[in-house]
């Protein structure tokens, strides 16, 4: 990056597709004690390294058929932490990656898409500053 500064500053989920999300779900939460809440996820919290601000981590299982991952054919999603999304994708369609004609705005923040070049869709989260599910302490 030229300002030496990178894009990304965490992985902010990891989604991918299973057969049974409620059961797989129910499988990590018995036998690794992950967390998972009522909509069939878990966030997995922590710090970040270059400001020490609290953040999490997305961990969710889809139904085997989604779309939302289109239009990649990949069995997941990944998911990155970015502080501008704007600035990330206008950088990204400058360097001539695949940038999608996609977003969203929710309450979670803000969301951009790029597929890199074996096929995966990246999904760039700004988190939203002002949401304490995403930002909770550590």
């Amino acid at each position: 990056m030229a300002d030496g500064k990178p894009r990304v500053h965490g992985l902010g989920g990891i989604f991918f597709k299973a057969k049974d999300p409620q059961a797989l779900s129910g499988w990590y939460a018995k036998h690794l004690g992950l967390g998972v809440e009522e909509w069939g996820g878990a966030l997995l919290h922590w710090r970040r390294s270059d400001t020490g601000e609290p953040a999490c981590t997305v961990w969710s299982p889809f139904q085997e058929g989604t779309d939302y991952f289109k239009p990649s054919e990949r069995e997941f999603m990944l998911n990155f932490r970015v502080d501008d999304l704007d600035a990330t994708l206008a950088a990204l369609r400058e360097e001539g990656c695949n940038v999608l004609d996609r977003g969203e705005d929710s309450e979670q923040g803000r969301f951009g898409y790029v597929v890199d070049p074996e096929g995966t869709l990246i999904e760039l989260w700004q988190p939203n500053p002002d949401d304490p599910s995403q930002n909770s302490p550590a």
